[in-house]
């Protein structure tokens, strides 16, 4: 259990800003507990960035280092609970919450909100307390129990919703992404998880296939998937069940606050491609649709043809301002043979490189080019819908959507 004595308080406000390792080296003053101190000024030098609206309250406290580093950030829980809003908005108070892996309670500060009742379970008595103590700072009217999630959950009356985030490391500390890896194993308690609540959202790794989580869960049980990006880097995979659902899942690309949805049925691929040459400009998806990979519903949304199946970018004529993800203007386009890569080579020194279903890495593209990186020149290496292996050499376009 955390316990600061006022020496040990005021050691972490005098070096709120400073490196913990040139503290820790220092050694400590008297009466103040090092090792405490040194943790919360991490703690709060992370949640700077990761929580802000909590690192300016003096009196919440931070867990180890490795709780921080998976605990999820303000912006990925507050839209949870924008989800869990949404899904109550039909159901009868009063509503009720319960967290079966709770954590530091990041998650389940912002969600609980959302409910007329809250409940944080978790194991391990440290977090736990150390939760407990924050929920109280940051006004929660919660209730928070040192427990264990699958055995809570044999004794569970029947919720509104089950909110899940199960470890993704093994019993020596290694990552696994596999449902049926993780702790609690959900694939074993799905049943009990739907008989129990009218929703569960999952939190899993982004390393997951979405398609196959969902066939691992059951199709007739998920009827959302959120694929969850920060600053265009996708963060976490969010899967929402229901015993009764009947469609199938609705699939949101999320990145920082724009969200686009597509179906998760495949739509026919028919006049998406481009032929033979892209038109006047070139468009590359956010990670969050890159992940989901649902390509074939992106073309017919925006009204775009594809380069080729695996190159995942698209083209056309007209420009298309709320493209979810970057906008570029095509100036011309070069073939490989060694004429036109010399004249390429000749007439820009500087880009930005990237390389899409194409032979050569960024790295060898570089070198037979002679170019060094940045400027206001992107090239795309890529293979048209013929087979044909081209420079396109472009200019971004400002979009709202381009983060």
């Amino acid at each position: 259990m955390i316990e600061m004595n006022e020496a040990t308080r005021n050691y972490v406000r005098q070096h709120a800003d400073d490196d913990v390792r040139k503290l820790a080296l220092r050694g400590s003053n008297e009466g103040v507990d090092l090792t405490v101190a040194l943790q919360q000024i991490q703690g709060r030098q992370a949640a700077r960035k990761k929580l802000p609206s909590w690192a300016v309250l003096d009196d919440i406290l931070y867990p180890p280092h490795l709780n921080m580093e998976q605990c999820s950030s303000e912006q990925t829980a507050r839209y949870k609970a924008t989800i869990a809003q949404r899904l109550l908005s039909s159901q009868a108070a009063p509503t009720s919450l319960v967290d079966l892996t709770g954590g530091f309670g990041v998650d389940f500060s912002f969600m609980s909100k959302a409910f007329d009742k809250a409940t944080y379970v978790e194991r391990n008595s440290e977090l736990s307390t150390i939760s407990s103590m924050n929920f109280h700072t940051l006004g929660l009217q919660v209730e928070a129990l040192n427990a264990d999630g699958t055995d809570y959950l044999h004794h569970l009356q029947h919720v509104s919703m089950i909110f899940m985030d199960p470890a993704r490391r093994d019993s020596h500390g290694g990552r696994t992404y596999g449902i049926g890896d993780c702790t609690p194993n959900v694939l074993e308690m799905k049943d009990e998880l739907l008989q129990k609540s009218d929703f569960v959202m999952l939190k899993l790794s982004p390393m997951l296939d979405w398609r196959k989580a969902v066939s691992d869960l059951g199709d007739q049980y998920v009827s959302e998937v959120h694929i969850v990006s920060v600053q265009n880097e996708c963060k976490e995979l969010l899967l929402v069940m229901q015993k009764d659902n009947v469609k199938p899942p609705l699939v949101h690309c999320v990145n920082d606050e724009f969200d686009f949805v597509v179906p998760s049925e495949k739509t026919s691929a028919q006049n998406h491609f481009s032929s033979p040459q892209p038109s006047h400009y070139l468009y590359e998806p956010n990670a969050s649709m890159m992940k989901a990979g649902c390509f074939d519903s992106v073309a017919t949304a925006f009204s775009l043809q594809q380069l080729a199946p695996n190159s995942h970018l698209f083209t056309s004529d007209q420009q298309v301002t709320d493209f979810p993800g970057r906008s570029f203007q095509i100036e011309s386009i070069s073939s490989m043979n060694k004429q036109d890569l010399k004249k390429l080579s000749q007439s820009i020194h500087q880009a930005n490189v990237a390389t899409r279903n194409f032979p050569m890495s960024v790295a060898e593209l570089r070198k037979k080019l002679k170019l060094g990186d940045g400027g206001e020149t992107y090239i795309f290496a890529t293979t048209l819908v013929d087979g044909q292996r081209v420079l396109i050499i472009c200019k971004k376009l400002n979009s709202v959507n381009s983060h």
